[in-house]
Parts: C-alpha cells; structure tokens; sequence
C-alpha cells in the first residue's frame, strides 16, 4: 500500500514545533505525489503549510486513530515514531493520571510528583501471580515477572532502574524490593525482608541530598542483590555501591542540601545524647549552609534521625558504634568551621588561631591531638632524594586539604557503614538464587560538567549497549520461534564512543598517565587528547572558543566536559600526615576506619572497593604497599562497571526507566520538551526504533478474526481461523511485504493496523450511515401517519362539538321556561312551610321541655333504686363467701393431715405386702383393697381438688363482676353529681324564663313588633356562630393534623435513629467478630508456624547420628494442640515439652541466633507467667484448703446430727418392718400348715413358684448392690487416682530462668547436665508412679478375686437355701443378708479406720444412696403393681377363652395333637443413645473416624453428620460413667484429630466441608444435650432425658466453636484458591456475549486471550464450580444458614475480584464490558435463584462491581449525568469512581472518551463523602461467621453405625 493512500484529506499528521516539540494538524486535502506543499489545519483552527523536502520527500509522521491512543504498550501503536510515543505518554499522563506505561520490555515510569494510592499491599496482593501483560503497567508487574522468572527458569534476574536526578528511581528501586519482601517473605524468623528495607532509610540519609532537581536525590549509584533460597524466600542481600559524590560534603549549589544526616543531625541537637556533640542549627555550619535553603519542605528532619536510628538498631549497628559515627558526622561539621588565616607578611604561609572552638571539638570528637591537627592542616611534607622538608601551605591550599581531608572521611565512613549493612543482611544459609535491582543515575548533561558527569554517562554508554543488545536478541528470539523470515535490523552500536573512553589511550587511559606525572595537569591532559582523538574519531569534538574542554557524542546527545579539576578527582589525594593524626585516634571506630590493613570491601569475593583515596606519603613506600594507592578513581570505577556487566549479562534484565515530566516538580505537569530529551537518552525511542524497523503490531490469529469479522463476507469465513485470515489480509492489502504470517501469530510492520483500522470504522461508518437512514425513514413515515390520523381525529371531534353544541342550545331554551315554572311555584310552596314549621318548633321545644323534667325525675329514682339493691347484695355475697372459704381451707388442712397419715400408713403396709404377697392368696386380696382404697383416696383428692379450683374460680369471677359493679357505680355517681349539678343550673334558668315570661306578658305587644327584628339577629347571630364553630372545627382539624405530623416525623426520627443505633450496633459486632476471628485466624497461623518449627527441629535431630534416648514423658506430647485453659495437664510434661530443644545443644547452636534470642525471650516469658500462675494458683490453694476445712468441721457436726436421726429412722422402720414380717411369716405358715400335701413343695406347686420369686429377687437384689459396691469402689479409685495426680502436680518443677544466661558453651553443658539430672528425677518420679500403679492393680485383683470368692459363695447359701423347707428358708435368707451387710460395714470401716473422716463420708453418702435407692424401689413397686393388676384382668380373660375352647374340644384331641414348635422372639432391648469403648480403643476410634475416614461414602450412603452423632455418644458414656479424664481425653483427641485430617488435606474442599459439617453438627449436640433452658425448647422428652448429667462442657463449646471459625477461614481459602483463576477469564475476559465487543491491537505485552479456548475459563467454569460447592456442602449436611454466609464469603471474592482487576486493567474499561459484567452478574443472580439463596446477603456483594459496570455504560457529559452517577456509585468509593473513569476506554472510533472536566465534576461533588482513600477492595476480608442453633430432631438410640466405618468395637448403650 502506497504512502498517498494514507495522506488523504482529514488524515492527522504531527508537525515539528519548537514550543510543543511536536503539533497535531489535519490535512484540508489529499497529498498526491510530486507535491511540495501540505494544506494543514491545525486544532485552533490555524490554517498553514508545510514544505516538504525535495531530496528526502519525506512526509511528516502520521498520527494513530483516537482508538489506539492512551495505550498501555507503546509498542501497540499502528504509527511508531516519536511524536506517537509523546503524544501516548502525555495523554496516559495528563488524562488518565497513569504514570507506568510500558514499552516493550521496558517500563517508563513517569515522575507524578505527587503521593498516588496504587503502592498499598492490596495492589501487591493483586499483581502477585498475574502475567505481565494481564494488568495495567506497573513497578509491581516488572518484579512479578522478575520473581516468576527466577522461580520458572532458574535464573538470576536483574532490574535496571535508570533515569535523571529527580525522576524517581530511588522510589521506584525501593518499591520493587518491597514488593520482593512482600510477596517471598523470610526463610527464617530473622525478618530479613524487613532488614532488606530498613537498608533503605540509611542509605538515603547517608548518600542522599537535596538537588535543584529532586528533594531526595540519591549521589551514588548501589546495585542490591537480594538473595532467595530453593523456596524462594529471602534469605539475605548485599549491596555494592558506585562513585559517591564526595564533592557534595565540602560544596552545594544554589539551593541545594549536603547529605541528609548532618541536617538529621543538627536537628535532633536537643537530645540529651547529642549534647557532647555541641551542635547547633545547620545555618551556623559552613558544610551545611553553602545551599542558603537547609529546610526541605514538609520533611521533619528530626523525625528522620529517628528512622534512621531504628534502621540501624534493626540491621546491627548497636548504640555504642551509633555514637562513633555521630561522632565523626559533628566532627565533620565542626572542620568546615575551622577557620585558616593567611600570613600579612608572607602569602604562601597560613596559620590557625589559637584555641580555635571548632577545632578543638573537632579534636575532642575524634580522639586526636589538637597541636598536630592543627600544625598539619596548615603545613605538609615534602620528601627527597636524602633529605625532608616541612612546607607551609598557602591559605587556598590549606583550605582544599581541609576540604579533602573532610571528604575523605566521610567516604570513608560511607563504606564502613555499607560494609556493616552489608554483614546485617548477610545470608546465613547458602543462596540459590537473586534478583538484583540497580539504582544508577541516568544520562547527564549540564551547563558546567566535570569528572561526575563524565563518569555517569561512561556508566550510561555501557548500560545503553547492554539494552540493544538485549533488546535486539528478544526481536530476533520472537521472529525464530514463529518461523518468520528476517533481515538484520541496523540499531545504534554505541561501542565507538566506549572505545574512545576506555580503550588504550583512550580518555580515562589518558587521564590516569597525566595523573602519574609529576606536573601533570589539566591543561596538559586537555592537549594530549587534542592531540591523541581530535580529527580521528568522529565522536570527540573541540569547542571553538575554548582549549579546556572537549566534546563527546553520545548515544542521547552531545555534551561538554570542562577539564579543570579532572586530574584532582581523579587522584583524590590525602596528605598522610592528616590521616596518621587520625590513625591515633582514641576513637576505636575513626581508628577502624584508617586501619593499616587491606581497605574494606564488599562482602562478596572479588569485588574491588567502591572509592578509595590516594594518599601522598612522605616516605617511599614498598611496591606492594602502595601499589594500592595507584589506582586512580577513574580506573576503579571501571573496574566495578565491568565487574556489574559481568553480573548484568549474566542475569536476565529487566529495565525501568525514569522520566522527569518537568523541571518545577510540578504534579502532573508535563513539559514536551524535557520529555523527548530523556526518552531520547533512556533508550526508550531506540527501541522503538528498532520495534518500527520489523513488525511491531502482532495479533493472534483468533484475536485478529474477532476484531476485523466486519470486514469479511459470509463466503470468507472458513472453520480454520488461520486460512480465513490469510484470505481476508491477501484482499484487503495487496503488498505481501506489510504482514508475515507465524505459526500463532500475525506480523504487521508499522502503520498496516492503522490503515485496517481505517477500513473497519468505514465499513462501520457505512453501516450506521444504513442503518440511521432506515431508521431515519421509518421514524418519518410513523410521524407522517400519526399526524394524519391525528388530523383526521381532530375534524371528527370538531363537527360533533359543533353539532352538540347547537343540540345543548334547544334543549336550554325549554328547560328555562320549565325552570320559571318551577321556580315560582317553590317560592309559595317555601313561604307556606316556613309559617308551618315555626309554629311546630314552638310546640315541640314546649312538649320537649316538660316531657324530659318528668322523665329525669323517675330516672333518678329507679337509678338510686337499683344502686341500693346491689350494693347490699354485694356485701352479702362478699360475707358469704369468706366464710365459705374459710371453712374448705380449714377442711383441706384436715383432709391433707388425715391423707399424710394414710399414705405413712401404706408405705409402711406396701413395703411388707409387696416383699410376701405371693405367700397367700388372701394377701393379694389385701393389697387389692389397699390399692382400691389409695384409688379411692386419690379420686377424692381429685375431686376436692377439682372443688377448689372451681370454688377459685367462681370467686375469681365474682370478684371481678364486684370490681366492675363497683367502677360502674362510681361513674354512675359521677353523672348523677353531673346532672345534679345541670339541674340547679336549669332551676335557675327555670325562675329567670318564669321571669322573662312575665315580662313577656307585659310587654307583649312590644314584643310582638319587635319579633321580626329579633328573629333576624338570632338568625344573623347563629350563623356567625356557625362561621365561628367550622372555624373552630378547621383550627382543631390542622391542629390535630400538626400533631400527627409531628407525632409521626417523631416516631419516624426515633425510628430511624433507633435502625442506625441498631445498625451501628450491629456493626460494631461484626467488627468485634472479625477482630476476633482474625485473631484467632493469626493464632492458627501462629500454631502453624510453630509446628512446622517443631518439625524442622525434630528433622535436623533426626538427621543428626547418635543415639537419643526418648524421655519417659513423650507420649504425653504427642498432641498436636493444648488447651492450657480447659486441660489440667501435668506442668511436668509441659516443661518437658519446652526443654527438649535443649536436649541437643550442639544441635541448636546451628540454628540462626536471632531465632535463639527470640525463643530465649518467649521461653523467659512463658517461665514467668507460668510462675505467676503457680503463685496464683498456691494462694487460691490455701484458701481453698482453709475455708474446706471450715466446712468440713461444719459438716462433721451437722452430719453427726443427720446420720443419729437417720439411724434412728431407721431403726424404727427396721422394727415396724420386722413385726410385718414375722407376722406374715405367721400367717404363711399357717396357711401352709392347713393346705399340707405332698405335692405343695414339689417342683411345678404354688409354694415352689413362689419360693423361686424370693429367690430371684434375692439374687436380683444381691447383684444390685455387687453393682453399687463396684461403683463405689471405682469412684474410691478414680478418687485416690486424682490425689496421686494432684501429687504430682504439685512436685517441684525445674524453672528454665538460667536459658537467657547462657553465653558460653560451658554454660550450655553445664544445663545439659541440669536436664540429664532433672530427666533421672522424672525417671524416678515416674518408677514411683509405676510402683503405686502396680500396687494399686494388686489390690484390684484381691477385690475381684474376693467378689469371685462372695459369688462362689453366694451360689452355696443358695443351693443350701433351696434344700431347707420353706420356713426355714426365709430366715437363712434373711440371716444371710445381715451377715453380708455386717461384713461389708467391717470392710469398709477397715478401709477407712485411718481417716475417719472418709468413712464419715463414706458411710453419708451409702445412707443417701439407700435413701435414693428406696425411693427408685417404691416406684418400681407402683409400677409392678400396676402392671400385675393388668397381667390378672388378661390372665382372667384367656382363662375364660381357653375353659371354652376345652369344653368343645375332647379329652382324645388335646391327647394326640402334636405340639408346634414355638418361634420366641427376643426382647429388644431398649437403648440409651450411648456408645461405649474401651481407653485403648479411643486412638483407634479417631483413626477410623476421623483420619481414615472417606467423606464420599458418608455423604452419599449415610446419614449427614454421623461422625459428630457418634463422636457426642461417646462422649454421653464417658459423662454416664462420670469419668472426666475419658471426657478430657476424647475431646481432645477428637480436636486433634480433626486439626492433623485438615492439616494434611488443607486444599481439598471436599475434606474440608466435611469436616465443617459434622464440626458444627458436633456443637450442636453439645449444646442441644447440654441441660440448659435455652438449648432444650425443641427437644422431645426423650432427647431431654438424653441430656449431659455429670459435666458442664461450656468452655470446650467455646474451643470446639473456635475450631469451626478455623475451618470456615480454611474453606474460604480452598474456595478462593479453586476461584481465583477462574474469576478473571470468567467475569472479565471471556465473551459470554459473542460479537458485542471487539479486541484492540495489543503490544509486546501481550494480555490474556480472551477467546475461550480449550483450557480457559468462562463464566459457565465458575458457574459450574459454584454447582459443585453447593452440592458438596448439601450432601455434607451442612446447616442452611452457614451456608448462606459462605455463598456470601464466595460472591464476595468473585465480586472483589473482578473489580480489582477492572481498576487494573485499562483495556477492561470500556462500554461494551461493561455489557459482559452486568450480564455476567445477572448470571450469578439466576444462580441465587435457583439455590433459593435471595436471601444469603450474596447479592449486596456484588453491589460494587454492579455499580461499576453500569458506570461504564452510563452517559458521561452533562452536570446532570454527574449528578446521577453520584447518587448511583453509593457502594464505590470517590477513588475507585474517579479511576474508573480515567480508565474508560473507546474500543470503537463511535465512544467518546471521558473529559477531564466531568472527572473534576465528579471529584467536586463527592469531596465531602466520607469514605475509604482505598482504591482496591480488600479480597482477602472474611465476614466474621456465627453458628446459629440448629438442634437435630433425629434420636440418639435409633443411630445404627454401619460395617464399612470399622467401628464394631463400639458398643450401643
């Protein structure tokens, strides 16, 4: 395609401007060739011309369509050229506030001179593991990408930040090393992220100042290497630093600062350490106040020390070597002051005066004595051949070696401190890895430029040819890996001008050998590189008008260097008698400074010293000693400038260049002229230079069919992208040579994507032309016919108004003589009824008035009547009934007592009935009438009950009708005082009405003339009485109205204020939530940590050879969590547990001593709180012994007292009892006697039945109490069990205070010894255990064989009993039972002959047992009975069956019928809901529970929740049996158990959800059977009967609801990380709607396709992710409620997310986005619905990305459209609205951009709303989580645990 084609009419061009640098203009007609003049119109419409060249016929440089301006890549410009790259920086700049833009692999950050939100850790956060090209440009993004570099490649890489003083470098340098120690952390507990940047302060106020140019402008150049291990975490740096400016400590321009710490300094004077520096303000010091401005504004300089000295606490420098260096700063200082006259009679000779102040602080700082400093500051050595001599030095000489001697000092002192930053941030492990930043000045050039300058731009030629070298090789890789065929590129070779510095005889060369001469100087060197360079290189110039300088072109520009003053920089010369007054110094670190041996060098091996001085000796040195002193500044610098390629090529770079956007420091300001000169200097044009030289615009084939399918026709489009595009680019430009196609890839060369661009918005442009004509045609065809109907609508309407208008006026014409009529005739007819009416008023109100005095008069009477009847009859009944109620309440107290009686009576007739009832028949008929008559006594209970309550209630009611009687007369008695009250009114007016009536009748006939008149005022009268009534009425209706509203704005303030109190409350909460489960997430983190350090420890012991012998505790430390809180472990295992890292010191002394130090401190802590809490719990000890011995001494009273009566009690039961029986035994011998027969005691008789009954209740009884004896005896073992483990609970400890003691290996040994001891105490205290435990074991095995023994026993009597005749057999039985009664009295009263007391007790709570026991035993009697009675009405009615069966069946039949064989059915027994095990099972519980368990299976075959069902009826055993170490034990096992499962599978979400459920259903049991009120409203009797009898687990609920909290985070974790990859491709990128929006051309940087090819995600991937979630949680029966907060939690992330990016991303802004988002969203609603999850909150997330997008839609223009996008953007904040504009971005030419003065619009009007400066959402915030009570309504007993869980050693209870 031909350039004419594109210089067409309205085509933009940039013309070169001398203010502007570069002007836009527009062409007014088409260029055809041959042309010599271009017709241009430039934007203030200004019409001119431009002449273009003749010979070159060059054209001036087109410029790129608005669509592609404001790019984030340079290098995705159509037009490559340097007005392009200005114009797309200042517009990115200006408009859109982005200061990063890349261009190509380098990043142009430009100076904004103003503090921006985009560096906070959530921007970190958010670059953190983007590709490169994914998000906005960056600082973040280069070291992301130099991270992910080094992490995938395995290479070390390099960022190169270069640029002018003031452009920001520093910043930049500094910001990418955070980013480094943000996103690796440490390897270890040393924090060496956080040394890395304390290095930062220190450097700055040590090599820092204030320039004309910058505030902080750094005067050397440091390249820091952080060093990564094989995990990639920072273990330590190094830095190396080049050509500190030390001219700068003795000299400052105008308006410039010395270095920052001697303001520091001065500052910070009033210190009390800084009074023996004897400082004062900076403008008293003459190094100080050579600038005339030593404040730097909005900089607090003392502040700054304090930095600066926490800097240097954290990296090492300790307080005493802080002073040392204060020391020599003042010293520093107080040399400048230090006044040197000039001798009057001789000029060569100088002098000090004597007591000089300066000089003699400068002496008492540094340690040096005054006459000699003073002597040689004014005189030197000069030595000969044999002789030497002392010389003195003139006055400016004099003040020059001064100067120098200050210098030299200082960069002395530099290098010492670079060297101990240096050894602080040595790594203390071997390195794998680094990222190197570079911090180095740019390109300089100034008015006056010296040896500096000259150094810097040398530096800046070699980093220049390392740029297009490299750059050079990434075109040439690009074009090799698609295939692409290329010719080399010719790119600028600076290494002519680098010969010409460096080569032999070249300019440093040179200066080095006029340096060794011995009246060398610059004029001479000035003539020796005329000489040498001049005429022969094309780069070395001379100026016209002057012999001193020289003229070099480099690569940016051409610049002069004056040559006075290079020889003495160069040589930098010291006299050595200064420096050997210094040497014996009495300051140990001046003297460290100039120490004899090999000057200071950088910790890494090889690495020569940064500057170094020369010193002039006044002896001859040997060779080798001085030979050091021969190199020159110049010769050094190069030798570190070639050692940094070194390194730089062998590192993969990274370059970030600074711009200074104008001279002013002026916030976003930005100065085209001193834009172009640094981007001509930083390289940047050069790249793209050689960019435009290739194929510069690249699109994937894919992203290139997407954006131009408008220009393909239907029959183009083939199913393989790659041959439809080649097609399509074969017709649209004929010229093969614009394009290249690549294996994925479509090439362009520069200005191809404009011209497609073109051709795509006039293929557009046609079809909007098309479609606005249709459109345009149809709208006036609907305008044509809507007003023709209109028109013909409107005459219909006017012809019928006219029509009934001519109707309305006949028909009003005979309706007004109708009217006449009418109307005359109501005018008589009113007349007539008016007399009428008068006249029966007047005998109506006459009537009316003595008809209502006789009917009042009667009222009255029967009124006061009726009152006088029910008053007396109210009186009556009230005496009635107190005395009815008095006589029923004397009869129920003596019915009550006569029933007490009674019932005494019974029990004591029940006991002995019940026990030989079955001995005679005529016994049961006792008990039968006993039983009738309780019946008996209890219906009449009842029914006196029933009276009572009736007799209550009528009494109740009465009352309330006397009440109301009585109310209702007192209102009556209130109106009739009323009416009394009206009637002596009415009396009144009566007499005054007879009066006037007399008056009347004499006066009638005046009356009578006056009637009429007085008639018309009464009439006038009450109608102004009306008005005044209606009046009245309307005042009171608005005032009734004004109360209402007020009442009502009243209510609705309160209401209002009490909804904000209510929110603000509810806040408050959630803040309060989140503060303590971040707290709690922070103690996990913590835990973790500690873990894995426990871990790391017990690795390298277990690595380490040797035997070590495990200590006797270490079994009790095998879990993995202690609640120190709830557990009462042994504080002999704890302390074991922090002293076995000190088992292995030769171990430890390996670790790093940071972390020993650490753990030193926390251990002494720990010792220390630990001894309080011993103290505390001493003290709470006594006073718990003392006031227990008070109540025991109480008790023994009042027990004594209790178990007398009790005795006594029972004696006479025992008695009563004893008659009953003998008296029944009486009567069943008697009975026996008169039925006597042999077959009475046969086996099968009556008496043989009843016999076997006895026998077995006696059995049943005798095992009954072998039970209680067996509780009793393990509750007496568990008893002696916790006195033993109280023991050793109280055995002395040993304290680990000596830990923080221990300097010395003597020491360690001498503690290792103490633990070899203290173990050989455990050893023996455990032995001890051991003993008491078999002890305790033999005695167990003597009670068991004893019961053995009683069993055999037992089984004796009872054969003997069954051979005795019945009388004889009821006393052995009975004898046998007092005999074992008596010997387990003994027993126990052996047991306890020692302590009285014990059996006191003992024997009180065996009489309150019997007590509970005879009770139980009284109401299994009742029941018996109940039931017998029952079993007799059955046995009746079968009996009757069967006599009438066998009257019909004969004898013969029942003879020969066989019999069946009867199938019995076991009884089921009847579960408690209980699980029992074994103590040695519980560890193969948790395994098959918890840690082997399988949640697939479970959720889908099981029943949800049946591991925490199973867990808590383990637990409902161990509280039945009331063993709380099984409790503690299982509890804290299960915890563990849950904790090591998530730890070991912390990513699967699966895992994780599962255990979240049965966690939360785990509480919810607890809390459901806990016993409490507020848990037992929905649970059935039976599940309340369930409830926890012996433990309150309060603060476990507590722990087991933390450990849920834990989980939940985890979850959201899982979730985030499941999302995050996909939330982006699906929310952003992803074009759920095809076609709606259109890809713009893209740059090296290449973003994330936003095609969905295989393997990326979409909305439908998130979608079906939720969907997965969903179900998992279900089916782990998860409650609703929790997961309705974490829906909320996941939409929340997808929401945060997805906005944080679109802030991020400029290339996401735009309308047709915003499109997709809503969409999107509305996508993820119809999700909500679907889950009937509306109500989850999930949807207010979203809000803000809403919001947003609709931003992005909206119109923005008008005021009217700021005010609606202010009151729509309530969710987003000021910062994000404002970015979010700046960011949109037209993708089609047909979008307009967002002006800066609706974005200022926008900023006015929400100045005063109060929200967070933040720009990003926090993605990483966790709404705070509840578990609301969801009690289970499944019963424990009908739980059935299958097979597959491996769980048979649990027994049903």
């Amino acid at each position: 395609m031909a350039a004419s084609e594109l210089f067409t009419k309205f085509a933009r061009v940039w013309i070169p401007d001398t203010e502007d640098v570069w002007k836009s203009a527009e062409l007014l007609k088409d260029y055809k060739p041959g042309d010599t003049v271009l017709h241009l119109k430039f934007e203030d419409e200004q019409e001119t011309q431009h002449n273009i060249d003749p010979q070159t016929k060059e054209l001036p440089p087109l410029r790129n369509p608005d669509i592609l301006v404001g790019e984030n890549d340079l290098t995705a410009l159509s037009y490559l050229h340097e007005p392009a790259v200005l114009h797309n920086l200042k517009v990115r700049f200006m408009d859109s506030k982005l200061i990063y833009t890349y261009c190509g692999i380098v990043l142009v950050a430009i100076n904004p001179y103003e503090q921006l939100p985009i560096y906070g850790e959530d921007i970190i956060n958010a670059y953190s593991g983007q590709n490169m090209g994914d998000m906005d440009p960056h600082i973040f993004a280069v070291a992301e990408e130099a991270y992910k570099q080094m992490a995938r490649d395995e290479r070390n890489q390099s960022i190169i930040v270069s640029g002018e003083s003031g452009a920001g470098k520093t910043v930049s340098a500094k910001y990418a090393m955070r980013y480094f120690a943000t996103v690796s952390g440490s390897a270890s507990e040393t924090n060496v992220e956080e040394k890395v940047l304390a290095s930062n302060p220190i450097m700055e106020s040590i090599g820092n100042a204030k320039t004309t140019r910058n505030d902080n402008s750094s005067r050397f150049g440091k390249y820091i290497e952080i060093g990564f291990d094989k995990r990639y975490r920072i273990i330590g740096a190094n830095m190396r630093t080049y050509l500190l400016e030390k001219s700068r400590v003795v000299f400052q321009a105008e308006d410039e600062r010395n270095y920052h710490i001697l303001y520091q300094l001065c500052a910070s004077k009033h210190l009390p350490e800084f009074k023996a520096l004897r400082l004062s303000n900076a403008e008293n010091f003459h190094y100080t106040n050579l600038g005339g401005n030593p404040m730097i504004e909005g900089i607090d300089d003392a502040k700054e020390m304090m930095n600066t000295r926490q800097a240097c606490s954290l990296l090492g420098i300790n307080d005493s070597y802080q002073m040392g260096v204060f020391h020599i700063l003042a010293a520093i200082l107080h040399l400048g002051n230090v006044t040197i006259k000039s001798n009057e009679r001789d000029a060569d000779n100088c002098f000090i005066p004597p007591k000089t102040e300066h000089l003699i602080i400068f002496c008492e700082l540094l340690g040096v004595d005054y006459e000699q400093m003073s002597h040689w500051l004014c005189h030197r050595k000069i030595v000969t051949g044999s002789e030497t001599y002392i010389k003195p030095m003139p006055k400016f000489q004099a003040i020059n070696a001064r100067d120098a001697l200050a210098k030299h000092i200082y960069a002395s002192l530099f290098n010492w401190i670079v060297l101990h930053v240096n050894q602080a941030l040595q790594a203390s492990v071997k390195q794998h890895s680094f990222i190197g930043v570079l911090d180095i000045y740019g390109f300089e050039t100034f008015e006056i430029n010296s040896f500096e300058q000259f150094c810097i731009n040398y530096a800046n030629e070699k980093l220049q040819q390392q740029f297009n070298m490299h750059v050079f090789k990434l075109e040439q890789e690009e074009y090799m890996k698609e295939q692409i065929p290329w010719t080399l590129i010719d790119f600028y070779d600076n290494q002519p001008c680098i010969n010409l510095i460096e080569a032999k005889l070249g300019i440093l060369d040179l200066l080095d050998e006029e340096c060794k001469m011995p009246k060398g100087s610059d004029d001479t060197w000035a003539q020796k590189l005329y000489n040498t360079h001049l005429n022969k290189s094309a780069l070395f110039y001379k100026p016209r008008l002057s012999n001193k300088a020289f003229i070099i072109q480099h690569f940016a520009d051409k610049v002069e260097y004056q040559c006075e003053g290079f020889l003495e920089k160069n040589k930098d010369t010291v006299y050595e008698e200064q420096i050997t007054v210094l040497k014996a110094s009495k300051l140990n670190l001046l003297a460290e400074l100039f120490q004899d041996e090999k000057p200071a060098t950088s910790p890494t091996e090889g690495r020569p010293p940064v500057t170094r001085a020369t010193v002039k000796s006044a002896k001859p040195r040997s060779l080798q000693a001085s030979k050091e002193h021969k190199k020159s500044v110049g010769h050094q610098f190069r030798n570190s400038l070639h050692l940094l390629m070194e390194t730089l090529n062998a590192t993969t770079p990274h370059y970030v260049r600074c711009i200074k956007p104008n001279d002013d420091k002026l916030a976003f300001t930005f100065d085209p002229k001193r834009a172009v000169q640094q981007l001509r200097a930083c390289g940047v044009l050069e790249t793209i230079r050689i960019s435009a030289a290739g194929f510069p615009s690249r699109w994937t084939y894919q992203e290139f069919f997407n954006r131009y399918r408008v220009l393909m026709k239907q029959k183009d489009v083939l199913s393989d992208k790659k041959l439809t595009c080649k097609n399509v680019l074969e017709k649209l430009i004929k010229d093969e040579d614009k394009y290249q196609f690549g294996k994925t890839k479509i090439f362009f060369r520069a200005g191809q994507v404009a011209y497609l661009e073109k051709l795509r918005a006039d293929k557009l442009r046609a079809a909007c032309i098309r479609i606005q004509k249709t459109i345009r045609s149809w709208l006036q065809r609907k305008k044509y016919l809507r007003m023709r109907n209109a028109a013909i609508t409107i005459q219909r309407y006017v012809r019928g108004y006219q029509a009934r208008c001519y109707a309305q006026f006949l028909r009003r014409t005979r309706a007004a003589i109708i009217i006449q009529k009418y109307q005359r005739m109501y005018a008589a007819r009113q007349k007539f009824l008016r007399i009428r009416s008068a006249t029966i008023v007047i005998q109506s109100f006459v009537r009316g008035f003595h008809g209502r005095r006789q009917y009042k008069a009667i009222l009255r009477e029967q009124k006061a009547t009726i009152l006088q009847k029910h008053v007396r009859g109210w009186m009556a009944k009230l005496k009635y009934r107190r005395i009815q109620h008095a006589i029923v309440y004397l009869q129920c107290c003596y019915r009550r007592m006569m029933a007490k009686r009674e019932l005494k009576k019974l029990k004591i007739e029940a006991r002995s009935v019940e026990h030989y009832k079955t001995l005679n028949i005529g016994m049961e008929n006792k008990i039968v009438q006993l039983q009738c008559k309780v019946n008996n006594q209890t219906k009449e209970i009842k029914s006196l009950l029933e009276k009572l309550s009736n007799l209550e209630v009528v009494y109740t009611n009465d009352t309330e009708k006397l009440r109301t009687e009585v109310d209702r007369l007192r209102v009556n008695e209130e109106n009739a005082k009323v009416s009394s009250n009206k009637i002596t009114s009415l009396l009144e007016e009566i007499a005054i009405l007879r009066k006037e009536l007399k008056e009347t009748q004499a006066q009638k006939k005046h009356l009578e003339e006056g009637a009429v008149k007085y008639k018309e005022e009464t009439e006038l009268m009450v109608s102004q009485l009306k008005e005044q009534n209606t009046l009245l009425k309307n005042e009171k209706e608005d005032l009734n109205l004004q109360i209402q509203e007020q009442a009502k704005e009243i209510t609705e303030s309160m209401e209002k204020r009490m909804e904000e109190e209510t929110k603000q409350l509810e806040i408050d909460l959630n803040d309060e939530r989140s503060r303590y489960q971040s707290l709690l997430n922070e103690f996990c983190r913590l835990e973790e940590r500690y873990d894995n350090l426990k871990e790391e420890i017990s690795l390298v012991n277990v690595l380490k050879p040797g035997h070590r012998r495990t200590d006797s505790t270490h079994s009790s430390n095998e879990s993995e969590y202690t609640y120190n809180s709830l557990l009462s472990s042994e504080p002999g295992e704890a302390e074991d547990g922090t002293r076995r890292p000190e088992d292995f010191p030769e171990q430890r002394g390996a670790l790093d001593m940071s972390l020993f130090l650490k753990l030193q401190k926390r251990v002494t802590e720990l010792e220390q709180e630990k001894q309080a809490l011993q103290e505390e719990l001493d003290r709470k000890e006594e006073q718990a012994l003392r006031s227990k011995a008070k109540e025991v001494e109480d008790q023994r009273v009042k027990a004594r007292g209790a178990e007398l009566e009790y005795e006594s009690l029972k004696r006479q039961e025992l008695e009563s009892e004893n008659k009953k029986l003998k008296n029944e035994l009486n009567e069943l011998h008697r009975a026996l006697n008169e039925k006597a027969s042999p077959h009475v005691t046969a086996p099968g008789s009556p008496a043989y039945k009843v016999l076997l009954d006895q026998l077995t209740a006696s059995s049943e009884e005798l095992e009954v109490r072998k039970e209680e004896v067996l509780i009793l005896r393990s509750q007496l073992v568990s008893q002696k069990e916790a006195m033993a483990h109280k023991e050793t609970m109280t055995d002395p400890m040993v304290l680990l205070e000596d830990v923080r003691k221990m300097k010395d290996q003597g020491e360690i040994t001498q503690a290792y010894l103490g633990l070899k001891e203290t173990n050989r105490l455990l050893e023996s205290q455990l032995q001890g255990q051991k003993k008491n435990y078999e002890n305790e074991l033999e005695i167990l095995r003597g009670e068991v064989q004893n019961l053995k023994e009683e069993i055999n026993r037992q089984q004796q009597l009872l054969a003997q009993n069954l051979q005795l005749p019945p009388e004889a057999r009821i006393e052995a039985s009975l004898q046998h039972e007092i005999t074992r009664l008596t010997n387990e009295n003994l027993y126990y009263e052996e047991l306890y002959a020692d302590d009285p007391m014990k059996y006191q007790f003992y024997r009180i709570s065996l009489y309150k047992r019997i007590i509970d026991l005879m009770e139980q035993l009284e109401k299994q009697d009742k029941i018996v009975r109940k039931l017998k009675k029952q079993l007799k009405v059955f046995a009746k009615k079968i009996g009757e069956l069967e006599v009438g069966q066998t009257e019909n069946v004969s004898p013969a039949q029942l003879a020969d019928e066989p019999i069946r064989p009867v199938n019995i059915p076991r009884k089921e027994k009847d579960f408690q809901g209980m699980l029992e095990y074994k103590k040695d099972d519980e560890l193969k519980l948790i395994k098959n529970l918890i840690l082997e368990l399988k949640p697939r299976g479970v959720a889908v075959n099981l029943i949800p929740g049946l591991p925490a069902y199973i867990l808590f009826m383990c637990v409902r055993h161990a509280d039945y049996i009331n063993d709380d170490q099984r409790v503690r034990s299982l509890l804290t096992s299960t915890i563990n158990g849950i904790k090591k499962i998530l730890k070991k599978r912390s990513d699967d979400f699966e895992i994780v959800s599962f255990w979240l459920s049965n966690t939360c259903r785990f509480l919810h049991c607890l809390k459901q059977y806990s016993g409490e009120e507020a848990f037992m409203k929905h649970n059935t009797p039976r599940q309340n009967d369930h409830c926890l009898r012996n433990f309150d687990l309060a603060e476990y609920r507590q722990v087991i609801s933390d450990l849920a909290i834990q989980i939940y985070q985890q979850l959201t974790k899982v979730m985030e990380n499941i999302l995050q990859p996909m939330i982006v491709s699906g929310m952003l990128e992803h074009e759920t709607i095809q076609g709606v929006s259109g890809l713009k051309p893209t740059g090296l940087r290449k973003r994330t396709s936003s095609v969905a090819d295989e393997g990326t995600y979409t909305l439908d991937s998130i979608v079906r992710q939720l969907n997965n979630f969903h179900s998992t949680m279900c089916q782990h029966g998860m409650d609703p409620e929790l997961i309705k907060q974490i829906v909320r939690q996941m939409f929340y992330i997808i929401g945060s997310v997805t906005l944080n990016n679109l802030l991020l991303r400029k290339d996401m802004c735009s309308w047709s986005k915003g499109m997709q988002i809503r969409y999107n969203v509305s996508q993820l609603e119809e999700w909500l619905r679907d889950k009937n999850l509306q109500n989850s909150g999930a949807k207010e997330t979203l809000e803000p990305l809403i919001q947003a997008a609709q931003l992005l839609q909206v119109k923005k223009k008008t005021d009217e459209d700021a005010e609606a996008i202010c009151s729509m953007c309530s969710n987003l904040t000021t910062a994000q609205i404002v970015k979010v504009l700046n960011l949109y971005t037209p993708v089609n030419e047909f979008e307009e951009r967002v002006t800066a003065s609706f974005i200022r619009t926008i900023q006015v009007r929400l100045q005063n709303r109060k929200d967070s400066p933040q720009l990003l959402m926090d993605a990483k915030f966790i709404f705070p989580v509840t578990f609301p009570f969801n009690p289970s309504s499944l019963a424990l007993e009908s739980i059935q645990i299958p097979s597959s869980m491996n769980l048979g050693f649990l027994l049903r209870v």
